[in-house]
């Protein structure tokens, strides 16, 4: 068990009802961890959707500057923002009817997290998708 995630049937359950994945800072510079994310979670089979108003596509996908704007349902979001820029984000993704949010590595907001609980989203803090996906599907780093 991951010390920073003492939930890990949750992230089992993550992932089970996962199909589409809004990526929130998703960067189009390939040496960027968001990026490297994406990529890997895209080859895993999930669609992945950019949240960026910075950039207009990556990976040929349409980028959309907020989650409200994405006309699709979406399963999880990802946050690849600093902690004090998740409240709005998490907001968003509770007014668009997200299943779960994940907030990756460093990012943490404990204020948010109790908000997306209350409205019954899963939630992750403080972990990586990536690595948790590599550790469940048995493929070596």
């Amino acid at each position: 068990m991951n010390p920073k995630q003492p939930y890990p049937k949750i992230i089992d359950r993550i992932f089970e009802s996962t199909n589409t994945i809004a990526i929130v800072g998703l960067s189009d510079d390939p040496s960027r961890s968001s990026h490297r994310i994406g990529s890997y979670l895209l080859d895993n089979g999930y669609k992945v959707i950019p949240v960026n108003p910075n950039v207009n596509s990556v990976f040929g996908i349409k980028s959309y500057p907020h989650l409200r704007q994405i006309p699709h349902q979406i399963d999880l979001v990802n946050i690849f923002r600093r902690s004090e820029h998740v409240q709005p984000v998490v907001k968003d993704a509770i007014k668009i009817g997200v299943k779960s949010i994940w907030m990756q590595d460093g990012v943490q907001d404990t204020n948010a997290e109790k908000m997306a609980l209350n409205a019954g989203i899963m939630v992750v803090m403080n972990d990586c998708v990536y690595r948790q996906h590599k550790l469940r599907s048995g493929r070596p780093k």
